[in-house]
């Protein structure tokens, strides 16, 4: 009898025991948890601004006057949007021109007008992508197939996303087929924009289903490819269980106080300025304009150059990791060329590192350029297409140092 209660007593304790160091593990999971939160969004602050002198700011404003006056802003170019140039964080150029509803032309583009940056967009995901590395949440060796286990090209890992060497086929190519819905117009044409919306989801999808073939095995050379930083944004939601808008949000536009800066939803159309054709048509939206990660980011000069100032701190990620992001990977052809993890750079003879990534969508194009030597950034932003922007952003350069005139359409995607 005693012994019998003496076991029933002694299972109520180890049941205690159980249940209290089940709520011990769960309360340290959940402060870890906070804490984890604390850490990632924890305050942002902005550099202070290069000092500069009035009289060299008024210097430095008549070159850049008298330079964009003389290219992009000749009337008959058309340009429609916002240049900014900025040393140290310093203003020196600002200048916005152009509509934002084409061909009333009675909403003049403002600084607050948020643009479509394209390409631009793919820096943005490199560094979000850092940042879960630094949180040692994953790796840049990790194989593609920890996060999709039954993609079906093997050897890939997150640094062949990011430097575009995985080899991988482009979405923007291979969707097209993937999603035809047999819909015509009223000439029996297939219309693209009656074709369903393709997610991110829907890419990794026809990659499982569908198997593309790939343009390259992995690693072996560079291959600029859309599809790997879509890819990459949904690693990020994996990682971190939120949407790619509202991380990006979470973590940088807000921290970074980038008020006008988001990943583009259906939500979002009220926002979202317009992009045009030449002749200033409407450049309508088509099946391709909910997919992000490797562009879908808006924004404004203004806020790209509080990103720029950002990079410049070790707030966002170690230095050492950026000079991850800002090395090259890729040597196959001999130039001055090259690609970083989400950056473009080039690397002159003298010693100079230029790191900049251009973007082109639908009417959009932008420039996004950062003369590292210099601490100079040059950003031209257009919602009327207008492939002058390149040329305009590469051949500004030397107005800050002996850097080169570079072929304004070799670097477009």
């Amino acid at each position: 009898m005693h012994g019998t209660l003496y076991l029933h007593h002694l299972k109520n304790q180890l049941f205690v025991t159980k249940f209290l160091i089940i709520l011990l593990l769960l309360s340290v999971s959940f402060s870890c948890g906070l804490l984890k939160d604390d850490s990632s969004a924890k305050p942002y602050t902005a550099p202070q601004p290069l000092a500069i002198s009035e009289e060299k700011k008024k210097e430095y404003n008549a070159i850049l006057q008298h330079y964009f006056d003389s290219t992009l802003l000749r009337p008959s170019l058309g340009f429609s949007g916002g240049i900014l140039v900025a040393k140290g964080g310093t203003i020196l150029f600002e200048h916005y021109q152009g509509y934002e509803d084409y061909p009333g032309r009675t909403k003049p583009l403002t600084s607050s007008n948020s643009l479509h940056i394209a390409s631009s967009t793919k820096p943005f995901t490199a560094i979000a992508i850092l940042t879960l590395v630094q949180e040692k949440k994953l790796a840049l060796t990790d194989s593609l197939t920890r996060f999709f286990p039954t993609l079906p090209y093997p050897g890939l890992t997150i640094r062949d996303l990011l430097s575009h060497r995985s080899g991988l086929p482009n979405y923007l190519y291979f969707m097209e087929a993937a999603n035809k819905d047999n819909r015509k117009d009223n000439n029996g044409e297939h219309n693209r924009e009656k074709q369903r919306m393709v997610s991110n989801q829907d890419v990794l999808n026809t990659l499982l289903s569908t198997r593309p073939p790939a343009q390259a095995a992995p690693n072996t050379r560079f291959e600029y490819c859309n599809t790997n930083y879509v890819l990459l944004a949904l690693v990020i939601e994996k990682l971190s269980g939120l949407s790619f808008p509202v991380y990006m949000k979470k973590y940088f536009f807000d921290r970074l106080s980038m008020h006008n800066t988001f990943v583009y939803q259906p939500q979002d159309s009220v926002r979202s300025t317009p992009s045009y054709q030449p002749n200033g048509s409407r450049w309508s939206l088509d099946y391709l304009d909910q997919t992000y990660g490797d562009k879908n980011i808006y924004s404004t000069p203004q806020d790209l150059l509080k990103w720029d100032q950002a990079l410049y701190t070790d707030q966002l990620i170690d230095t050492s990791l950026l000079q991850q992001a800002f090395s090259g990977y890729s040597f196959e052809r001999p130039g001055t060329h090259n690609y970083g993890l989400g950056f473009r750079l080039s690397f002159l003879p003298h010693g100079k590192k230029i790191v900049y990534h251009f973007g082109r969508w639908h009417g959009n194009n932008a420039a996004f350029t950062r003369l590292l030597d210099d601490k100079v950034v040059i950003i031209i932003l257009g919602n009327r297409f207008n492939r002058s922007i390149y040329a305009a952003a590469h051949n500004s350069y030397d107005l800050f140092g002996n850097y080169f005139k570079a072929d304004a359409d070799e670097e477009v995607p």
